[in-house]
């Protein structure tokens, strides 16, 4: 797997931030709620939103996890290397499947 250039790996300040949905890695500012913590965020509009804002993309629409611009203090982009989640060549290395009514772990839930 290749490694992204130093320039792609750099956090800058969100003021360059691309505001046109796509997913980022953000710093959040730590305060009342915690420490500062990284998330993977899109600027969006959420359902009863007035304006879009900072989301995190694992929210779910009933839920969303938003933040304000002054809690996001810097971005880079997501590895764009990665491979992908649903990958055919991924099947060969999953671990098997329990047959229909066998146990899992013991569990006879």
């Amino acid at each position: 797997m290749q490694s992204m250039p130093d320039e792609a790996m750099r956090w800058r300040t969100t003021v360059s931030a691309p505001k046109d949905g796509s997913r980022i890695l953000v710093v959040i500012r730590g305060g009342e709620q915690g420490v500062a913590d990284i998330d993977v965020v899109r600027w969006m509009k959420p359902r009863n939103a007035a304006d879009p804002c900072w989301t995190s993309t694992d929210s779910s629409a009933d839920c969303a996890i938003v933040y304000e611009d002054w809690e996001v203090t810097h971005w880079m982009p997501l590895p764009v290397n990665m491979p992908g989640v649903r990958t055919p060549d991924m099947a060969s290395v999953l671990p098997a499947f329990p047959h229909e009514g066998q146990e899992i772990g013991g569990s006879g839930i």
